[in-house]
């Protein structure tokens, strides 16, 4: 099955990375495609094993059906390396102990904060959020911007590719948000994280405490 970038297939299964449980409606509304074109999709998909669907009950009339993305799509989104980085960091911990892993991890933090702080520098909270968002997604994690609710901001990751990390070393987790706190000069707390087995990486960003908008 192709499955390139710009392949309608694989689109498909970059709105269901984005929308969990989405409806057929919803689905060729994202695509810009014809009902009946994006259901030949999903059922090429779900043929494949990569989609499957459930109907939820919804009491009286038919409900709609929801597609969501089976286990086995995970291969089909980028992973940085996984086993071996899984192997080097099991192999760190069991010559030099724990600490040593979360030394190595935030030490590759402050590399990749050394390289993202000039392209967020001299600019306020609302656009250093839109930008790290920019940086994540070129990094393959599917990040969005969601909602703004006063001084609240959603930052919303779909993919992780350091996933099979983060659930063999935790620590990674709240190296990472470390970093966005970092970077973005604000509270920044974790909500959801997939490597919890949460659908979607969700991290609040809120203004630090005592301090005003200053240039970066």
């Amino acid at each position: 099955m192709e499955l390139a970038s710009t392949s309608p297939r694989r689109r498909v299964l970059e709105v269901l990375k984005r929308r969990p449980d989405a409806t057929l409606e919803t689905v060729a509304r994202d695509l810009g495609v014809t009902k009946v074109a994006a259901l030949r999709h999903l059922a090429r998909l779900e043929a494949a094993g990569l989609v499957s669907r459930s109907t939820p009950n919804a009491g009286v009339g038919r409900p709609p059906a929801h597609f969501r993305l089976t286990e086995s799509s995970a291969r089909l989104f980028p992973q940085a390396y996984t086993q071996m980085s899984t192997s080097a960091l099991a192999f760190i911990e069991r010559n030099l102990g724990r600490p040593a892993v979360v030394q190595l991890l935030q030490e590759r933090s402050a590399e990749v904060a050394e390289g993202a702080v000039p392209r967020l520098r001299g600019k306020p909270l609302p656009q250093r959020i839109d930008e790290l968002a920019l940086i994540r997604e070129e990094g393959g994690y599917m990040a969005e911007v969601g909602a703004r609710r006063r001084a609240t901001t959603e930052l919303l990751e779909h993919n992780c590719p350091i996933l099979a990390i983060a659930s063999g070393f935790p620590e990674a987790c709240e190296v990472e948000r470390q970093l966005f706190q970092r970077l973005l000069r604000a509270d920044v707390s974790s909500e959801h994280r997939m490597a919890a087995g949460h659908p979607v990486c969700r991290f609040l960003v809120r203004p630090a405490k005592g301090e005003g908008e200053r240039a970066a």
